[in-house]
């Protein structure tokens, strides 16, 4: 089973005051070039793997998808996305990722968000939604991106000026990775950028488009503490899909 860090009454109040978590969507500076990424949503069957307080699993009903699955690992996530969701189209589960089955082609889009990182057995899953899409769907989903992961964020180092930089830290060595993050011994799993693509063409996807994640000129003028993103990408941004025989 996965950690569930989420229903840790620290780390769920901490993660829940992150700008993204109170703003939603907007929140997240990435979400611009997620969004570019989607394919069209009208009459679409949706899993959102990962679905949090379901900010993304409502924004898809709102595009004209025609049903959408949350699932979540945590209790505290999936009580919080019932609560601010009253929709009947949008059905959200309690499950872990690490031993989910899905029906097979019962869905034309399988999207998540920085969640595919606490998954042990990344192959397994892969393989498991590659099944659960029609022909033709479509995979969409955002990680740490794996420089971030293997960097050791509490030893930055400075220079002269006072710009900070990363040193990685064992980016080939792959496995388990823990943090500190809102609460002790935070389990990740780091997976090098070839790993991670590999995976999903073994398993049968088309990768269409690739995306190393770094603020734009005008996000950092709005918000200068996403200046440090631009000295390592943060997250992954993948696009794929699963062709027609």
């Amino acid at each position: 089973m996965a950690q569930n860090i989420y229903d840790n009454p620290d780390f769920f109040t901490g993660y829940s005051r992150l700008p993204r978590q109170v703003h939603g969507l907007r929140g997240a500076p990435e979400w611009p070039a997620i969004r570019s990424m989607l394919p069209p949503l009208a009459g679409k069957r949706v899993v959102d793997l990962g679905c949090g307080f379901g900010w993304a699993s409502r924004w898809m009903r709102e595009q004209g998808a025609a049903s959408v699955l949350g699932i979540d690992l945590s209790r505290n996530m999936i009580a919080r996305a019932r609560a601010d969701t009253a929709d009947p189209a949008i059905d959200y589960r309690i499950a872990d990722l690490e031993t989910l089955e899905l029906p097979e082609g019962a869905f034309d889009l399988a999207y998540s968000a920085l969640t595919f990182h606490y998954v042990k057995d990344f192959r397994r899953l892969i393989g498991m939604i590659h099944k659960a899409l029609a022909a033709d769907g479509d995979l969409v989903f955002t990680i740490e991106h794996p420089v971030f992961m293997a960097a050791s964020h509490p030893h930055w180092i400075a220079d002269d000026e006072g710009r900070k930089s990363w040193p990685v830290n064992g980016y080939s060595i792959e496995g388990e990775r823990r943090t500190d993050w809102f609460a002790k011994g935070v389990l990740k799993y780091h997976r090098t950028l070839g790993t991670t693509l590999n995976a999903m063409i073994d398993e049968g996807f088309e990768i269409r488009r690739v995306e190393e994640f770094a603020p734009t000129r005008e996000q950092v003028a709005e918000m200068p503490e996403l200046a440090e993103e631009l000295e390592r990408p943060m997250l992954l941004l993948v696009s794929a899909s699963k062709p027609a025989p």
